[in-house]
């Protein structure tokens, strides 16, 4: 619509008015401005409760250096330290940390306010609200690594625990007690560290705690042993192990020479029997196991809680050493010896799902000629320009979309219905709240950083983005490459495709809570260009089915791997005494596998599953193809 001319002297009539309440307004604004600025710096310098805490000689003699935290719940049972590893990302009660260097006995330690402290989901203790809180502190304490590349760095050590510093034996906690705080007590708050906390299960005499000490029964048993390669890298005895599932009848007189096929199964730190066997068999897998249905095969698990993660991602890396080397070259050939194990590549497969489904087509890629083939589940990643939905190499920052006018969050865990359960600003922040230099322990971004990336100037993984801003380091990115599973298949594939070609299964939903099919996606879309032989890589989507999806139930998964064994057996090799009774194609319905993650992100697995639909029994061989990066 056109506008009318005005008057010539109206206009300068309101001329004459406006320029007194422009100057009225101009100040009322600056005043206003005033006060918001000193709002907000008043905001800024609010006085933080603050904690003294100590420990006495009697609890321990030595200096500890490691992180320090103050835990606050509203609720005392149970303790706010068991509130917080409950909670995870999502639901974690309120905690702050701060790392200490060789506090000693009877030093009192302030944590309070300063850049040194930082919590999560109130990043400052001045964002408490004012109310009755139950208050414990916790010190989780470091081992100090002079490793042989030269770096000293303290880290966390594992006891059996799978890194989860919240339970870890040897740390420190206090008694909770309920006091009232608010943003600008000036009163005393002292905490006293007056407990370490217990083993989880007995340490024999002369024996570790590292990676536990689970007890025999009769088709479990374990083995650990110190790694030579291990122990050399980190300056310091470092010990892996591994659980083995025994077929039934194993020690039948009339078995005594039989040996067995076996089933390497990757996972994160197991806290249970294989597949969750059980001896007194009221489930279904253990009845399973125990039945003359079952294939005689071993199943094999590995721990390997390493001072990063509950896990290593069963590889070589710059961070964690060669974790890859001491499995393959150590820890194998020790089971194989210890137990009666058909060594020999047509009896040896690999499966898991989740970290475990890409440490298994690491397994078998980095190392074609040990594996005769792969079930791979949900996995982590198989090509960085999905890293969840993050392309690390393009992208320029991780935890938001970024737009001329506007940013917008980046999920990294979603329900079905699309809904997002966290964000990958929200994990990160709760894994620097656990620690700095990627030393969280539990936090999922911090390992994968720490396994696929170089180790930068300070000794600790180089970090792949800022954990408070999200902006990616793209030079830390392009390092990453040879971990890029896709990446590594198109350059290597004239050498290894004939040991690889047919030999792996990879299974998803095509709503998984992580966004881990983006990737898989696309590493079907890239592997199917592969010549000379033909990859022939099978797939299988699970429609609008999360993380955790498999076509198979467990039993149907052993069984078809025993009976893929069996064919590859060479001419003249009876199997008749390790294959079972059941079905040589065992029916494969949509369902959701046992969750292989822990901790948040078994939570945020659970909580997409819970609403999922079970539609009609379908495998898609192929999913929407994804965009280009």
């Amino acid at each position: 619509m056109q506008q009318r001319a005005r008057h010539p002297r109206l206009s300068w009539l309101a001329t004459i008015i406006a320029i007194p309440v422009l100057l009225l307004f101009g100040v009322l604004s600056a005043r206003a401005q005033g006060s918001a600025s000193t709002s907000a710096a008043s905001s800024q310098g609010l006085a933080s409760p603050a904690f003294t805490v100590s420990f006495g000689p009697g609890v321990r003699s030595t200096p500890i250096t490691g992180r320090l935290f103050v835990i606050i719940s509203r609720s005392g049972n149970p303790a706010p330290r068991l509130q917080a590893d409950q909670g995870g990302v999502t639901d974690t009660v309120p905690f702050w940390g701060e790392d200490v260097t060789g506090m000693r006995p009877g030093q009192s330690v302030v944590l309070g306010g300063g850049p040194r402290v930082y919590g999560y989901p109130l990043t400052s203790l001045a964002r408490l609200p004012a109310g009755h809180y139950w208050v414990q502190a916790l010190l989780n304490v470091y081992t100090t690594f002079h490793r042989s590349d030269g770096s000293v760095v303290s880290l966390h050590l594992p006891c059996g625990d799978g890194n989860d510093l919240f339970v870890s034996p040897g740390n420190l906690v206090s008694q909770p007690v309920r006091v009232y705080l608010h943003p600008g007590a000036r009163y005393p708050l002292h905490l006293t560290l007056s407990q370490v906390l217990p083993q989880l299960q007995p340490v024999p005499p002369g024996g570790t705690c590292q990676q536990g000490n689970p007890p025999d029964s009769a088709h479990v048993k374990h083995i650990k042993i110190e790694s030579q390669v291990l122990t050399k890298f980190w300056g310091h005895p470092m010990y892996i192990a591994a659980d083995i599932l025994l077929p039934r009848g194993y020690f039948d007189p009339a078995n005594r020479n039989v040996r067995y096929p076996v089933i390497w199964h990757q996972t994160h730190f197991p806290f249970a029997n294989p597949f969750g066997f059980t001896e007194h068999g009221t489930d279904p897998f253990s009845r399973f196991w125990l039945s003359a249905a079952a294939p005689k095969v071993i199943v094999v698990e590995i721990r390997h809680e390493n001072p990063y993660f509950d896990d290593s991602y069963a590889v070589n890396s710059a961070n964690l050493g060669p974790y890859g080397t001491a499995i393959t070259k150590e820890l194998m050939p020790a089971v194989d010896t210890h137990f009666r194990i058909i060594n020999a590549r047509w009896a040896r497969t690999v499966t898991g799902g989740s970290t475990g489904g890409w440490e298994t087509m690491a397994q078998q890629v980095f190392y074609p000629r040990l594996y005769s083939g792969a079930w791979v589940g949900y996995p982590d990643p198989l090509d960085f320009h999905f890293h969840q939905n993050i392309n690390i190499y393009g992208d320029p920052n991780a935890y938001y979309q970024l737009h001329a006018w506007a940013k917008f969050p980046r999920p990294a865990a979603r329900s079905t219905n699309g809904d997002t359960i966290w964000t990958t600003a929200a994990e990160n922040h709760w894994e620097l709240a656990l620690g700095d230099h990627g030393r969280s322990g539990l936090g999922q971004w911090d390992i994968w950083q720490a396994v696929y990336g170089p180790e930068g100037s300070n000794g600790y993984p180089a970090p792949i983005w800022d954990k408070v801003t999200g902006t990616i380091n793209h030079s830390v990115a392009r390092a990453w490459q040879p971990m890029d599973i896709d990446r590594y298949l198109a350059a290597n594939w004239p050498r290894i495709g004939k040991l690889l070609a047919g030999r792996i299964r990879v299974f998803v939903g095509t709503q998984d809570t992580f966004f881990l099919n983006d990737a898989v996606q696309a590493f079907q879309q890239n592997t199917a260009t592969l010549i000379h032989p033909k990859a022939d890589i099978r797939f299988c989507y699970g429609l609008n089915q999360p993380h955790g999806f498999s076509p198979y139930t467990d039993e149907q998964l052993i069984t078809i791997m025993a009976r893929y064994m069996a064919r590859h057996a060479p001419q003249g090799v009876s199997t008749k005494n390790w294959l079972g009774s059941a079905p040589a194609t065992p029916t494969a319905p949509n369902r959701t596998g046992p969750v292989q993650d822990r901790g948040s992100r078994a939570r945020a697995t659970a909580a997409a599953q819970a609403p999922a639909v079970q539609t009609t029994p379908t495998c898609l061989p192929s999913a929407p193809a994804v965009p280009p990066s």
